[in-house]
C-alpha cells in the first residue's frame, strides 16, 4: 500500500486567501473524492499536490517529501480540467506515447474499433476527453489526480469510466473532483468537502449541506 498526504497548504490570490487549512490523504486501493462549490480552490489544490502551482505546502508520498511530484510520473499522473492532448496526433500515436494497448481500449469502447489512425481533432469533445481519461487511468503510476473527469462524457461513457475507475483502484490511488457529485460519491471510498479554504472529511450527504455545498 502507498499513501499520499497533503497538508500545511497556504494559497492566496491578492488579499483573498484561497486555501489555508488543508489536510488530504489518499491510499492505493481507494478512490477519494474532493467536492466543493465553484471557486473554492479544488483545481488549485490538485495542481499544488501535483507540483505545478507554487504554494506553501507539504506533499508526501510514503512519508517522502514530493514538492514537484509531476517530475516522477511513476508516482503520480494528473488529468487537468481542460484538454491536454494535441488535436493533430493520431490515436495510435497517443496510445504509443503512453505505452498502452489500443486493442484493449477498443474492446471496451467498441465505437472506436478500427480507428487507430483517426486524429484527436476528428473526435467529439466527449470522445477527446474519454481518450485523455483512459490513458491517464491506465498509466503505470501510484496515484492519479482527476479534475472534472466526467466533463462532456455521454451517460453511457460515464458509467463505463466509473467501472474502469473501480478496476484501476486495485493498482493505484485515485483522487477525483467533479461537479457531478452523485457520480463521485457513488464510487468513492471516502470524500472531502472543500469549504472556506479548509478540507473536511465527510461521511454522508448531510455533510455536504453542512459545509455549504449548494449543488445539492
Amino acid at each position: 500500500m502507498h499513501k499520499l498526504e497533503a497538508d500545511s497548504i497556504q494559497l492566496s490570490l491578492g488579499e483573498r486567501k484561497i486555501l489555508s487549512d488543508i489536510y488530504l490523504t489518499a491510499e492505493t486501493g481507494m478512490i477519494t473524492g474532493l467536492l466543493g462549490r465553484n471557486g473554492t480552490g479544488k483545481s488549485s489544490l490538485l495542481k499544488i499536490v501535483y507540483g505545478i502551482l507554487a504554494a506553501e505546502k507539504s506533499i508526501r508520498i510514503d512519508n517522502q517529501s514530493q514538492p514537484f511530484a509531476y517530475q516522477q510520473p511513476e508516482l503520480i499522473k494528473y488529468l487537468p480540467q481542460f484538454n491536454f492532448i494535441p488535436k493533430n496526433l493520431s490515436l495510435k500515436r497517443v496510445f504509443q506515447d503512453f505505452g498502452i494497448a489500443y486493442s484493449l481500449f477498443e474492446e471496451r469502447f467498441v465505437s472506436f474499433k478500427g480507428t487507430p489512425t483517426s486524429t484527436i481533432g476528428s473526435l467529439s469533445g466527449g470522445e477527446h476527453r474519454l481518450i485523455e481519461l483512459y490513458v491517464i487511468l491506465k498509466s503505470k503510476t501510484q496515484f492519479v489526480l482527476l479534475d472534472e473527469p466526467f466533463t462532456h462524457l455521454s451517460p453511457i461513457h460515464i458509467e463505463q469510466v466509473k467501472a474502469l475507475m473501480l478496476e484501476e483502484k486495485a493498482n493505484k490511488g485515485l483522487i477525483i473532483t467533479d461537479h457531478m457529485y452523485q457520480d463521485v460519491i457513488g464510487i468513492c471510498d471516502n470524500f472531502y468537502v472543500l469549504s472556506n479554504g479548509k478540507t473536511y472529511l465527510a461521511s454522508n450527504l448531510d455533510d455536504l449541506e453542512k459545509h455549504s455545498y449548494t449543488s445539492m
